[in-house]
């Protein structure tokens, strides 16, 4: 009599929160085995983020604005920059050390334990280590967000309205901006399959989301065109910034004619995003050879 067929206990639903909250808590425990190097690390972030706000503090002391005629003024440039550190800081907290270490995987042969691990390989390989010390500069950016609206609000020159529901669109598209570039980091770690060291790739990374850290407005001129057609609808990192924070600072740019089709577009260009680096991470898993082969 044959014995019944036994699937493996994959995780579903529930169960990969589950593991995700031990994998944070895991992360947290090791910083806090080295809790000097965790502050060193957590002073040094948040040290980068006030010179930066003392940096712009210098600009907007010889301009009014980013860009003629965008109305992204000193407090809406605020409120961007915010959404900047806010979307960044989860984007290196969570995912930048686990993409980091996926060419170690693959050199070492540590990739085979993953795949034979009864979860998800993207997501193990994904949320495997938490960087807990890159968390403190989405503190200094809420900080800087509730400022600058604060400011907005409060202006007595057309103040701006927010709302709950504001508030809740403005962290949705947050949350899309992250997965748009982690799909952009997953694809380009997935390349390690292919190439071994791709640490170029990694400074492609970095080069291109330089052009997300600025109103996408400055660049829909002149040579800067093709800058803007190819990073919003190509590489779509100019909304990942520009989408939520025009939704909140709501800038002269920001017309309803304008934000609405854009931020329509950064919903598609997200999952879009995801699929491709799916696929693209799948693509390369089937090129994989164990190192024990």
């Amino acid at each position: 009599m044959n014995e019944p067929s036994q699937t493996p206990n994959v995780p579903r639903g529930p169960a990969y929160l589950k593991v995700l909250l031990t994998f944070a808590r895991n992360s947290l425990i090791r910083d806090m085995t080295f809790r000097t190097n965790f502050i060193v690390q957590c002073v040094s972030a948040t040290s980068w983020t006030l010179m930066n706000i003392g940096f712009y503090e210098i600009i907007f002391s010889h301009t009014g604005s980013i860009g003629a005629s965008t109305g992204w003024g000193k407090y809406e440039f605020y409120v961007f920059l915010a959404t900047t550190w806010l979307v960044n800081s989860l984007v290196q907290a969570f995912f930048m050390p686990n993409a980091q270490e996926f060419s170690e995987l693959i050199r070492t042969g540590n990739l085979d334990f993953a795949l034979l691990k009864p979860i998800d390989t993207q997501f193990l390989i994904s949320f495997n280590k938490v960087e807990w010390s890159s968390l403190s500069n989405f503190g200094v950016g809420l900080l800087l967000l509730i400022y600058g609206v604060m400011q907005l609000t409060t202006r007595p020159v057309s103040p701006i309205e927010v709302n709950a529901i504001t508030v809740v669109l403005y962290f949705f598209f947050v949350l899309c901006g992250v997965a748009i570039l982690y799909s952009l980091m997953i694809a380009l770690a997935a390349t390690s399959i292919w190439l071994g060291r791709n640490q170029s790739l990694y400074n492609f990374w970095f080069y291109i989301t330089n052009f997300s850290r600025y109103p996408m407005e400055i660049y829909n001129t002149g040579y800067g065109q093709p800058l803007y057609y190819t990073f919003t609808f190509i590489i779509p990192v100019l909304i990942v910034v520009n989408v939520p924070a025009q939704l909140m600072a709501q800038p002269l740019a920001a017309t309803s004619e304008s934000i609405v089709p854009l931020a329509s577009f950064a919903v598609v260009a997200t999952l879009g995003s995801l699929l491709a680096s799916r696929l693209v991470f799948k693509r390369a898993l089937l090129s994989y050879r164990s190192a024990s082969s």
